[in-house]
């Protein structure tokens, strides 16, 4: 039994060998590549058009800027890219998935990592020897099991009430100021610069499971998350800024949730103008009537989406979000502008 245990120790951590490891955008300067592809066509250019309209956002003084994430980017290598993102004031307020923020930013605040492997890996060997894989990227699940405790103990500590996602984050980001083990996550970097997260689908992620085990401990005194009064918040946001720009990795429930602000502020009876700015970076296909909620000009007919500057580039984010970046990070219009500290108006 003891050799059966040391083999499958041995086979895991050989699976779990090679760390995946985020790129730096500001390491290299991309705006001679970007430059180039605006000279080109196909995806090339799709880049170029998102990197020039990101850059318009960044210097127009009244844009808040959001930041939209759907997808296993931050597991795939690009978790420092976002949180630079808010580092440079580049973003002023970010809408993801919980396993964006949760089972992959606050996972490796932890200490915990993800692993490069492989999409051919024989998935029974991958479950006995718990390791859950993401296409070609692996995570040890017993790791995961105890962000997912990690979570819970978190929400023990709190008074019992409900919370929006972006209050309970905020507590996160709290949480790690004295227990990260890895500094820097993109959860301690927006709780330093006023920078508000919302996860509308929250408890789609280690959260949902941490915060089951919390009210399976305090049936009487528990938290609980409205989402009701997340997008009310959201679309205050929206209210106070006099204009706005999406930068959207992949879609869904983010980009729609964002999206929607503009709807749910005309039924407040606010005036507010839709967004100025959009670009979405997905592999998504809009002829199933959804695109990961619908292209950008699909989006204007609803009154949501300015379609002027609007950029659709069908890409996998991980080949072309560093050039974007990277190019804005160099470019420097992020010196010139004024934190909108939006954590604070709640």
């Amino acid at each position: 039994m003891s050799d059966n245990k040391n083999q499958s120790n041995n086979r895991k951590s050989d699976l779990l060998s090679k760390q995946v490891e985020h790129i730096d955008i500001t390491s290299f300067d991309a705006r001679k590549i970007v430059s180039s592809m605006e000279k080109m066509s196909f995806v090339s250019r799709e880049t170029a058009n998102a990197a020039n309209i990101y850059n318009e956002m960044i210097k127009d003084k009244d844009c808040t800027i959001f930041l939209t994430l759907a997808g296993s980017t931050s597991a795939a290598g690009c978790m420092h890219i976002y949180r630079d993102l808010v580092k440079y004031n580049m973003v002023d307020a970010i809408v993801a998935t919980g396993a964006s923020i949760i089972d992959m930013d606050f996972f490796e605040a932890l200490g915990f990592k993800h692993y490069q492997g492989s999409q051919y890996q024989d998935d029974t060997e991958l479950r006995n020897n718990y390791v859950d894989r993401i296409y070609d990227t692996y995570i040890d699940e017993e790791e995961l099991q105890k962000c997912d405790k990690t979570i819970g103990e978190i929400a023990d500590q709190l008074e019992p009430k409900s919370y929006t996602s972006r209050e309970f984050i905020k507590e996160i980001g709290k949480y790690l100021k004295t227990n990260a083990m890895k500094k820097d996550s993109l959860i301690e970097v927006a709780y330093d610069n006023n920078v508000p997260i919302f996860c509308p689908a929250f408890t789609d992620s280690s959260a949902g499971f941490g915060l089951v085990m919390h009210q399976e401990r305090n049936p009487k005194n528990h938290i609980t998350i409205d989402s009701i009064r997340e997008f009310r918040e959201l679309t205050e946001i929206k209210i106070k800024s006099k204009g706005s720009g999406l930068f959207m990795i992949g879609g869904g429930v983010p980009k729609n949730f964002i999206q929607d602000t503009v709807i749910c502020a005309e039924l407040l009876g606010k005036d507010v103008d839709m967004h100025k700015y959009a670009i979405q970076i997905t592999v998504a296909d809009s002829r199933d009537g959804a695109c990961s909620s619908s292209t950008l000009k699909e989006a204007s007919s609803w009154g949501k989406v300015d379609i002027a500057k609007e950029q659709m580039v069908f890409a996998e984010a991980t080949s072309v979000l560093p050039l974007i970046a990277s190019d804005a990070y160099h470019k420097g219009e992020w010196k010139n502008r004024e934190r909108k500290n939006f954590s604070k108006i709640f």
